[in-house]
Formats: structure tokens, C-alpha cells, sequence
């Protein structure tokens, strides 16, 4: 089969029942449109690839099929249980959950700050039950702070500490990173290197192609508004404008 060259790496973060919101909108998607959004996929035949086989694509060790997805969601959240894992289950998708070391079992705290209600984040049991399920992991690091802002020391903890207490909770390697934030720069992009991670996703917003830096990887952010005309636009763009944040 001839491929599109491309992947576009999608990016949620919570999937639950939530009130209207003019802030903060990419990170919540409504239940109902997750539902919708998946179907959609499933009946236009998109190829919703685990991240591992998008690696491999991107590498050129194997063909990138046509209309290439992968799902990723970052933080954990424990609403995943309840509304992401199911449908995704339904329809046999794959999706790249990236953790919280250090928060596992917690409210989501950084939300304070904007004065926003803090989601639950799932337990380490939670997260061994849909590992056994099929569910791939990944880390966000230690607890959720801007990489490229903090000290270099406590960054390195951040990137190299959670790959290993996250393995330690699954007892699988852990493989792909997340820049909290999108925070990176070259210093943390070395960081993630030295500390043995095959990719890295970022909030910079564009499809991946083969050839593309894996420790920079584009991705698409879904929003709280995104109708399925939307996320439709968003999966054919090669470049998602700017104004939808991470």
C-alpha cells in the first residue's frame, strides 16, 4: 500500500462531561464528541496506529499507510477510564497515555493556579490494570513543570527519574516523552536524549512526516469546541495555525 508520507499525532488531555468554557479549551474534550470524533475515524477507515508503529514509519523502516492517527493523551487523567478507554476499546484503538511520576493517584494540582477545579490522575494500580488492557504509556515527567524554564539539575530529574519509577509501576520499558507545556529547548531535547527515550512530543502544532527529528514530534491539538468539520480540518491540515494551545 502506498503511504501519505505523514502521520498526524493527535493530543487530548481530559475526556469527561463538562461545562461550557471560553479558557482552556484544549484541554477538554466532551465525551459525546469524543465518541463522535472516533467514529468518525473508524467509518473513513483512518490507520489509528500505536506510537511505536508511527516511529517505525517516520524512520522508514516500514510504509506509513494512508490517513496515519495516533492518540495520544497527556497528564493520565482518570476520566480516561471512564470515557476514553471504552470507545477506544470499542473500535480496537490504540492510545499513548503520558504520565505523571510523581502524581499518580493525585488532583491535577497546576490547575489551582487558574482557579480551576483539580481532576483525579490515575493510581499506579489504575495504571497497571490498562497496561494489561493494551493501553501504552509514556512519561510527562516527575510533576508537571516547564522544562525549559527550571533549573537544569531538577530538569534532568524531571525527564530521567520518571522513566525509571514509571517502569518500575509497569514493569515494561518506557519509551516516548512529553514536554509538559511544550516547554523544550535544545538543552532538555538532549536531556530526553541521555536519558534514553526513542521520541518526544511536542505542542507545536503540524503532522509529523518521515525524516522529522523524534525527539520534536509535532501534534494536533483537539479542543473543547472542535465539531467533527473541525477535527476533520485538523486531520487533513499539514499545519494547525496558531491559537490552540497545549
Amino acid at each position: 500500500m502506498t503511504g501519505t508520507g505523514r502521520v498526524s499525532i493527535l493530543m487530548y488531555h481530559q475526556v469527561g462531561q463538562f461545562a461550557p468554557m471560553r479558557e482552556h479549551r484544549s484541554t477538554y474534550c466532551d465525551h459525546r464528541n469524543f465518541a463522535a470524533q472516533m467514529a468518525w475515524l473508524h467509518r473513513l477507515r483512518y490507520a489509528v496506529l500505536r506510537l511505536d508503529e508511527a516511529i517505525a514509519g517516520l524512520r522508514g523502516e516500514r510504509p506509513l499507510p494512508p490517513r496515519a492517527v495516533v492518540l495520544t493523551f497527556d497528564d493520565g487523567y482518570e476520566n480516561f477510564c471512564e470515557y476514553a478507554w471504552p470507545v477506544l476499546a470499542q473500535y480496537g484503538f490504540p492510545a499513548m497515555v503520558y504520565l505523571l511520576a510523581d502524581r499518580l493517584g493525585q488532583p491535577a494540582a497546576w490547575f489551582a493556579a487558574d482557579g480551576r477545579a483539580t481532576p483525579p490522575l490515575m493510581s499506579a494500580s489504575r495504571v497497571r490494570e490498562l497496561h494489561r488492557a493494551g493501553v501504552d504509556f509514556g512519561s510527562h515527567g516527575l510533576s508537571h513543570q516547564r522544562l525549559a524554564q527550571i533549573d537544569p539539575d531538577v530538569a534532568r530529574q524531571e525527564v530521567s527519574d520518571s522513566r525509571h519509577r514509571l517502569e518500575a509501576v509497569l514493569g515494561a520499558p518506557v519509551r516516548h516523552f512529553c514536554y509538559p507545556y511544550g516547554s523544550y529547548d535544545e538543552t532538555v531535547v538532549n536531556m530526553v536524549a541521555e536519558a534514553g527515550y526513542v521520541s518526544a512530543t511536542t505542542c507545536d502544532r503540524a503532522a509529523a512526516y518521515p525524516g522529522q527529528d523524534l525527539l520534536r514530534l509535532p501534534r494536533k491539538a483537539i479542543s473543547f469546541g472542535d465539531n467533527l468539520a473541525g477535527y476533520a480540518w485538523k486531520l487533513h491540515m499539514k499545519n494547525q495555525p496558531r491559537g490552540v494551545g497545549c
